[in-house]
C-alpha cells in the first residue's frame, strides 16, 4: 500500500486533532475555506471500539465526508492496551482511512488518568507495545502525536529517539510538556535537537511541528528557519482564522457564509445521525461562534444573542436579520 505521507510537499500543513472541534462537519468547513495538506480526526479510544457497547459511537467519530472533500485523512486513536490497538488498527483502512496515529501528547487528565495520551510518556514499554501491536495489523502508514515530555521538557531527550526507533512513518512534536499545557510559549529552540535525533535515527520519518503555529505565514517563517522539518501542524489558529491555511483575511460577510454553511452541514449532520438512532447535540455549536463573530463593532453583543438560541434556525434568522 502506498505511503501519502511521502507524496507531500515539503512544508505541508496539517489540521490538528482538537477533541469537540475538528469532528466530520468541522473538517468539512475547514474544507471549504482553505484546505491542508493532511486532515486529522478527533481522537478515538481503541477501547470503545473494542467493546460491542462502545463500537457505535466510537465508529460515529470515525465518520469521514469523502475522499474528495478531505483526504488524505487520518484517524487518530488512544487508549492503553495493546490488544485493542490492534483491533482497532486492523478496521481503519476499511473505513476509507489513509493513515493511522496515535495519540501519546494529549494532555487532558481523564485521559491521562486512563493510562492514554501524554501519561504514555510515563509507560515507554507499554507505549512500544501498543505501536508495534498497531503497526502489525494494519497496511496503513502509522504515526505518532506526543510531547517533549510529561513534566519536564528535558524527557525529550529520551523519549524523542525511543519514538523514533519504531519505524513511524511520521513523528509530530508538540513543543511543550503536558504539565505545561499551552501556558508557556512553544519550545522552539529544541527543533535542532529533534531534528539530529531524527537524522541520525530514522532519516525517513518525516517530522512535523506543532505549537503555537496560528497560519501559513508562520509554516513559511519556521520553514525557513528550520529547513529540516517537513512539516506543521495548525491547531487554535483555525479559531483566530479559519482560513489560516490560505493566509486569506475574510470579510465578515464570508465569515457569516461560512458560518451558515457549517449550520447546513450541522443539520445534514444531525438528520444522518437521527436515521441511525442517534443525536448530534446543539450545544457545541456554541463553541464555533466566536470564531465567526469577533472584532467588529457590536460583535461582543451580537455572540451573546447567539449564545442564547437554541436552534439552527434561531441562529440564521439573527444573522440574516443583522
Amino acid at each position: 500500500m502506498s505511503n501519502f505521507w511521502d507524496d507531500l510537499p515539503h512544508g505541508f500543513t496539517i489540521l490538528a486533532p482538537m477533541e469537540g472541534v475538528t469532528d466530520v462537519v468541522f473538517r468539512q468547513v475547514i474544507a471549504r475555506a482553505g484546505r491542508p495538506d493532511v486532515f486529522f480526526t478527533e481522537f478515538t479510544n481503541v477501547s470503545s471500539f473494542a467493546s460491542e457497547k462502545g463500537r457505535h459511537d466510537a465508529l460515529e467519530r470515525l465518520d469521514i465526508a469523502g475522499k474528495n472533500i478531505e483526504n488524505p485523512i487520518v484517524a487518530q486513536i488512544w487508549g492503553k492496551n495493546p490488544e485493542h490497538f490492534a483491533e482497532t488498527a486492523q478496521h481503519l483502512e476499511g473505513l476509507g482511512f489513509d493513515g493511522l496515529d496515535i495519540n501519546m501528547g494529549c494532555p487532558d487528565r481523564h485521559v491521562n488518568k486512563a493510562g492514554g495520551g501524554a501519561a504514555m510518556i510515563k509507560t515507554p514499554e507499554l507505549a512500544i507495545e501498543c505501536i508495534k501491536r498497531a503497526k502489525e495489523s494494519t497496511n496503513l502508514p502509522v504515526s505518532i502525536k506526543t510531547r517533549i515530555g510529561f513534566t519536564f521538557r528535558d524527557e525529550y531527550i529520551e523519549w524523542i529517539p525511543l519514538l523514533l526507533r519504531q519505524n513511524l512513518s511520521a513523528l509530530t512534536v508538540h513543543l511543550r510538556t503536558r504539565k505545561e499545557m499551552s501556558k508557556v510559549p512553544a519550545h522552539y529552540d529544541l527543533i535542532p535537537d529533534i531534528l539530529r535525533f531524527r537524522d541520525e535515527i530514522a532519516p525517513e520519518t518525516k517530522l512535523i511541528i506543532n505549537g503555537d503555529i496560528k497560519d501559513l505565514t508562520d509554516v513559511r517563517r519556521l520553514s525557513k528557519q528550520f529547513p529540516g522539518v517537513d512539516g506543521f501542524m495548525i491547531g487554535r489558529g483555525v479559531f483566530q482564522n479559519p482560513y489560516c491555511f490560505t493566509n486569506h483575511q475574510p470579510t465578515q460577510v464570508e465569515l457569516e457564509d461560512l458560518f451558515l454553511y457549517h449550520l447546513d452541514l450541522f443539520d445534514a449532520r444531525s438528520q444522518e445521525l437521527e436515521s441511525r438512532g442517534s443525536r448530534y447535540p446543539y450545544e457545541p455549536i456554541k463553541h464555533f461562534i466566536k470564531v465567526y463573530f469577533s472584532g467588529f463593532d457590536g460583535a461582543s453583543e451580537l455572540r451573546n444573542r447567539l449564545m442564547n438560541c437554541k436552534t439552527t434556525e434561531e441562529l440564521r434568522q439573527i444573522i440574516q436579520k443583522d
